[in-house]
């Protein structure tokens, strides 16, 4: 998902992994699982089957686990901030964990062909002989949108193979 936001001379671009449900929604999906395991794992341990209980909570732990590390994958970010004199990349889940402030005259946008149809374009700022690759987790449609909004901001350099050009 890619969503641009102008306010003022300042544009901000956040890029973020496409989601389908959210963490509510996943909390639901565990509960209406898990009422009828548990419900069953008791109902054996009432009949004398208590082995059965433990399995149904430690079943239950485990999708509740891999759906809040699924989510949190899905909260990582990049939002490239441009104003006049600069522009800013920062990457991180939740909040900004690494972070590059690179001269808005002197950087540029590097596009890389897709290698196959479905594959979104790789895209990199580059300054200063510095390179941050953008948007690898997009898909293609929101790759391309992506790299249509910096081509509007920045001067772009496409590459092909081995091939290079200086800015």
């Amino acid at each position: 998902m890619v969503i641009r936001n102008c306010d003022g001379g300042t544009t901000t671009i956040i890029a973020k992994p496409n989601q389908s449900a959210s963490w509510r929604a996943n909390k639901l999906v565990i509960l209406a699982l898990a009422v009828p395991s548990l419900g069953a794992g008791i109902g054996f341990a009432l009949a004398g089957a208590w082995v059965i209980l433990p399995f149904a909570c430690l079943e239950i732990a485990a999708l509740g686990g891999s759906l809040y590390y699924v989510n949190w994958k899905l909260q990582y970010r990049h939002v490239i901030t441009l104003d006049a004199n600069t522009v800013r990349i920062d990457k991180g889940f939740y909040l900004p964990r690494q972070s590059w402030t690179f001269k808005r005259e002197s950087t540029g946008l590097s596009v890389q062909p897709e290698r196959h149809p479905w594959d979104a374009p790789g895209l990199s700022l580059q300054s200063s002989g510095e390179s941050i690759s953008v948007g690898e987790f997009l898909n293609r449609d929101d790759g391309l949108l992506l790299k249509q909004q910096l081509q509007q901001e920045l001067r772009t350099r496409s590459v092909a193979g081995q091939a290079s050009q200086a800015f």
